[in-house]
């Protein structure tokens, strides 16, 4: 698994989230495992449920969503439109490891979790909504597999709550995702630095699902050490499906992930003096040089010597101890390097 590999490497693992943005169709979400993998994806996820077990069938007014992308759709319709049919998880789990990519979903209910078991699915993804579905983390954690959990919204009281009860199963194969559950995310309420104080707080390796336009927090996010970035993926915005108006196309998708990486390479290791590729640029420092022609017994004054480029003469730290008082021990014709040979001792 690519996942545990990274967490011990240090490099940032990338998830592709499909959600529902196939439209529907087995054939658009296979065509979008193909765009996750070109895109260098580590992970192709979905999410493991029915509208029946995520919620029930109801018309009335607290089932109603009253704000936001999905405004006055009932949340029963919202997910019998927006699911992923189970007959197909089989074939999209077997597409994605056939690409090379670790398969990931997130169960919503036990009948999930059992489902997604049978399949040999090897770890398990909470949504930020579930971050208070106790019951439901026991039951993952249970399993004994590796456990990503969203955290968006969630109090740090609730975090610890959720984070405990992992613990005390002994899975100790837990990572926290910073999240914020507004669709689409506005920049002023990602938060990044709470990932610092995450790791802190919790002990755990953390990450970012990010639900904001464009991929500017998820570079963010990198420099400041996320072990996971977690991002939604479409075709194309141009289709409008359930979360395309906050997923990466294909492309964008494809410039993340060279971002994150070249980021990383970026980021580097404490270094200091000259890297390989600059050892060329030392020629073109400065050093002291003749200005001017200089007779035998002259002084060195600013007039007649001065720190230019390139490098090949004296350092520029004995500038000042020239000036004031040292003369010429030869004749120095104009533009020669100054050495201590053409001080007077």
């Amino acid at each position: 698994m690519k996942l545990l590999d990274y967490l011990q490497k240090k490099k940032t693992y990338v998830i592709a989230e499909m959600s529902g943005n196939h439209a529907g169709k087995i054939e658009k979400a296979i065509e979008i495992v193909h765009a996750a993998a070109e895109a260098g994806a580590d992970c192709l996820k979905i999410q493991t449920y029915t509208a029946d077990t995520i919620t029930i069938n109801s018309h009335s007014e607290p089932f109603l969503v009253k704000t936001g992308l999905w405004k006055n759709d009932f949340l029963y319709d919202l997910y019998t439109k927006a699911y992923t049919p189970w007959e197909w998880t089989q074939q999209i789990k077997e597409e994605t490891e056939k690409l090379g990519m670790d398969f990931l979903s997130t169960p919503f209910d036990f009948t999930a979790v059992d489902f997604l078991d049978n399949l040999g699915v090897q770890f398990y993804k909470i949504a930020s909504f579930e971050i208070i579905d106790i019951p439901l983390i026991r039951k993952v954690a249970q399993t004994g597999k590796p456990m990503i959990i969203s955290c968006g919204m969630a109090s740090e009281n609730e975090i610890r709550e959720a984070v405990d009860t992992v613990n005390t199963t002994g899975n100790q194969n837990l990572i926290l995702l910073k999240c914020c559950s507004a669709y689409p995310t506005d920049y002023a309420t990602m938060n990044l630095r709470t990932i610092i104080d995450m790791r802190e707080k919790f002990g755990v390796p953390v990450g970012l699902s990010d639900h904001s336009i464009g991929t500017l927090t998820d570079i963010a996010a990198v420099t400041i050490g996320v072990s996971v970035i977690e991002k939604h993926i479409c075709l194309s915005r141009e289709e409008k499906t359930v979360d395309g108006e906050f997923s990466l196309d294909k492309n964008e998708f494809r410039q993340l992930v060279m971002d994150v990486r070249n980021t990383e390479l970026s980021l580097g290791r404490v270094n200091y003096g000259p890297s390989a590729d600059e050892i060329q640029s030392y020629a073109h420092r400065r050093s002291l040089f003749a200005v001017t022609d200089i007779k035998c017994g002259e002084a060195f004054t600013a007039d007649n010597i001065r720190s230019i480029r390139p490098a090949c003469g004296l350092h520029t730290r004995y500038y000042d101890e020239l000036i004031n008082g040292r003369v010429a021990a030869r004749d120095i014709p104009f533009g020669t390097p100054l050495s201590w040979e053409d001080v007077q001792k």
